[in-house]
């Protein structure tokens, strides 16, 4: 968002046409909602700004429900903001560890600030970007003087009197849409300078899931965040944020129900075992903070072989760290041979799973015969391990 766009957003007129243009999903959409405010005599900044937040709105209603109704956003502002139940969760450990008063530095368009003053914490709201700060004081302002929402750098702001600190480094190029991740030494704040604060007092660091974990410090809770099948962030929690015993843990939430699996640190995995009557692919949680060992036991179930994270087990149990399928038979990785089973099944809806096969599933499914009212999920990977390795099409049912 240009300067000039934001100006003109930020009137009276500009928040009142927002709400009168409603939500704008489509391209069609958006397109007709052009012509017919130009043709109102309304300027370019006005109508591109006013058009460019309504099509925004109904793509943050996936992260913020009913409040993005009343919100501001960019493009890449979305994209980067913590999903509103995440964000709630955040908010519940600064709260429940003694916090009252938390700094959120880097606080983008205001989503982990708004997750902590709904739960009564006073928030300090600091971000680099001018723009993005003026939109995050429009999201915030509900909450009166809980919130101060400044300008600012992170590394240039008082802390004291402040109990914690929420810290989510910017991780990309600057900008407003198109932006690309940049290396961890790029990073503003950079790592180091956020692990020395971690080192001063209760911090918690919100970075991308993929971080080398080499880089994890010791004395920190690592975790790591699954949202309805997306790992969608890792966590560093420091000082009294941090939970006694747990170094590592996977919190993995679908459908707005949570289940979390914690340790003192990575654990085990089961040995490869042979194909039996049941696969689960665990969450993504659980493979990044590498707890898949202590779930293929509560679930009986051992490695499925081939390096890959599934699991097998003979026993139907499964669990909110995993998605099961029940196996129905065992097929060559050849569409040929895959498409006579999808038509002798009556298949013609199936869902494509993978790992540990170079297979573009999209690709896949092209050459795929399918036929039929029934539906079904081919699991494309390797099982064995050794000489035993080979390449499979699992054909198979959720459970």
């Amino acid at each position: 968002m240009e300067q000039a766009e934001l100006t003109a957003l930020l009137t009276p007129q500009g928040l009142r046409m927002v709400d009168e243009v409603g939500p704008l999903a489509s391209t069609t959409e958006v397109a007709a909602a052009v012509s017919r405010l130009r043709a109102g005599g309304h300027s370019p900044d006005l109508v591109s700004a006013v058009v460019g937040q309504a099509h925004l709105r109904v793509r943050a209603a996936g992260k913020f429900g009913p409040f993005a109704d009343r919100m501001l956003f960019t493009r890449a502002g979305l994209e980067q903001a913590t999903r509103l139940e995440v964000a709630a969760r955040h908010a519940g450990r600064f709260r429940d560890s003694g916090a009252h008063r938390v700094a959120d530095l880097g606080c983008g368009i205001g989503g982990d600030a708004l997750g902590m003053a709904g739960l009564g914490l006073d928030v300090l709201a600091v971000d680099a970007d001018e723009t993005t700060a003026a939109l995050a004081a429009y999201n915030l302002a509900p909450f009166g003087d809980a919130i101060t929402v400044r300008h600012g750098r992170a590394e240039d702001t008082d802390l004291d009197g402040w109990d914690a600190v929420w810290l989510d480094p910017a991780r990309r190029t600057a900008g407003h849409s198109e932006t690309a991740r940049t290396a961890p030494e790029d990073w503003s704040p950079s790592l180091d300078w956020a692990f020395a604060l971690a080192e001063r007092m209760p911090v918690g660091i919100k970075l991308g899931p993929g971080l080398d974990r080499s880089l994890i410090p010791d004395g920190v809770e690592a975790q790591w965040i699954s949202v309805d099948g997306s790992t969608v962030e890792l966590v560093l929690w420091s000082g009294s944020l941090r939970r006694d015993g747990v170094r590592r843990a996977a919190l993995v939430i679908r459908g707005g129900a949570a289940a979390e699996l914690t340790s003192a640190g990575d654990t085990e995995d089961e040995p490869v075992r042979a194909l039996g009557a049941f696969v689960h692919e665990p969450e993504g949680a659980v493979i990044r903070a590498r707890l898949i060992g202590d779930v293929a036991r509560s679930l009986d179930a051992g490695m499925l072989g081939g390096g890959t994270a599934y699991l097998t087990s003979d026993t139907p149990l499964t669990n909110p760290f995993v998605q099961s399928f029940r196996v129905r038979e065992t097929l060559p990785l050849k569409p040929a041979a895959i498409s006579t089973a999808l038509r002798k099944a009556g298949v013609g809806t199936v869902e494509i799973k993978k790992r540990g096969v170079d297979v573009d599933p999209a690709q896949f499914r092209k050459k795929l015969t399918l036929r039929g009212s029934a539906s079904a999920t081919l699991i494309l990977t390797r099982i064995g391990e050794g000489r035993d390795e080979k390449r499979v099409a699992l054909l198979a049912d959720r459970v």
